[in-house]
């Protein structure tokens, strides 16, 4: 049985058993059992497939940040993409246009913004359908998803595209759930919860930790309603967390009563690509969701310079990091650094070292040794 097959198999015994306190630590195992069969799917050394790469799907990284297009065949990936970036990304009316990743650049704030057109994806592209493993893998290394929809039938693709995400690892709008697992050699296993255990209890915990034989171990749980896919995500410890703009293409279509409906979708951004119809605001979204840091140089007995800023990441905007970013020997050089804007306690600037933390729009002096 292939490990397609086997995952099939589980899902619909789950389907077919009803939640209560004596099924509760055999859901547990299944719950596990299934988490372990798709991290098969992820590697490409076990029998399920390849996770990742292949022909034209290896993309160089280029710019600060990165954001991937996905969504079904024919929803307007391309065009939107084209004209975004000014690359040429293969449109046509056809399904499966777009074969490979097709790389541009956006500059946003004067951030360059890499933007990654992948091919269409299908229902079980999680399982190895189409070229679904390879696109999703890309996903994976992106710091922004947009999941591109057709207006006319937004919610049923919106779902298939998430669970075909999700069973990839990929956790869409979400943070790591505060679920702590240590290991120990001995004594058991304990477990600590700091808030009520409304979706999942003591058996399905334990049943959790009989699949991935973890005999010995202390669980903390201080994540409100956490569930048993939380525990399964922290043990598995590949997930990936990232932020999703639903983009709903081909407004054009549709009336003013139907576009007011849309904007209930939560993250959601409705669009026209071809008629280059409310595309600011997606990119003004764009911007909010990949929380950029841009840090502009102060040369000596000299104004700053606002039109190349230095754009970090936020949680990597530190002096130190800054400085790397320029290049690495500026770090060792540094004697102290000047800092005017919200992170300096003084409008007249603030002396700091390396591990000072910036924020957007900040204006740094470098003082070398």
């Amino acid at each position: 049985m292939t490990t397609v097959q086997r995952i099939k198999e589980i899902e619909d015994e789950m389907a077919r058993t009803q939640k209560n306190k004596a099924t509760s630590y055999h859901l547990g195992q299944l719950k596990a059992k299934l988490a372990k069969l798709r991290r098969d799917l992820l590697d490409p050394t076990k029998g399920g497939g390849g996770g990742g790469g292949g022909l034209g799907f290896d993309v160089a990284r280029t710019g600060v940040a990165s954001v991937g297009f996905v969504g079904f065949p024919s929803v307007g990936k391309s065009t939107l993409m084209s004209k975004l970036t000014g690359t040429h990304s293969e449109v046509s009316a056809i399904d499966f246009t777009t074969l490979t990743t097709v790389p541009g650049t956006l500059k946003v704030h004067g951030a360059p913004i890499q933007i990654l057109d992948l091919p269409g994806i299908i229902e079980g592209a999680n399982d190895g359908r189409g070229r679904g493993r390879q696109v999703i893998a890309v996903a994976r290394t992106c710091n922004l998803i947009f999941i591109v929809l057709d207006v006319l039938k937004p919610l049923a693709d919106k779902r298939i595209i998430e669970s075909e995400l999700e069973g990839f690892g990929i956790r869409l709008n979400k943070r790591p759930p505060a679920i702590t697992v240590r290991k120990k050699d001995k004594g058991g296993i304990a477990i600590t919860n700091t808030v009520p255990l409304t979706n999942i209890d003591q058996d399905e915990i334990k049943a959790i930790l009989s699949e991935y034989k973890l005999s010995n171990c202390d669980v903390a749980i201080r994540e409100p309603n956490a569930t048993a896919d939380d525990l399964v995500d922290v043990i598995e410890g590949n997930r990936v967390y990232i932020p999703c703009i639903y983009v709903l293409n081909k407004i054009d279509a549709i009336s003013i009563e139907e576009l007011d409906l849309l904007y209930k979708i939560p993250n959601s951004v409705p669009v026209s690509s071809k008629e280059w119809l409310n595309v600011d605001e997606l990119i003004d979204r764009m911007w909010e969701r990949l929380d950029l840091v841009r840090v502009y140089t102060k040369p000596r007995k000299a104004p700053p310079d606002y039109n190349t800023p230095v754009v970090l990441r936020r949680g990597r905007s530190t002096v130190e990091d800054f400085c790397n970013s320029i290049h690495k020997e500026i770090a060792k050089q540094l004697k102290y650094a000047i800092v005017w804007g919200s992170s300096a306690k003084h409008a007249r600037g603030q002396k700091v070292g390396l591990d000072h933390v910036l924020e957007d729009e900040d204006v740094v002096h470098i003082v070398k040794k």
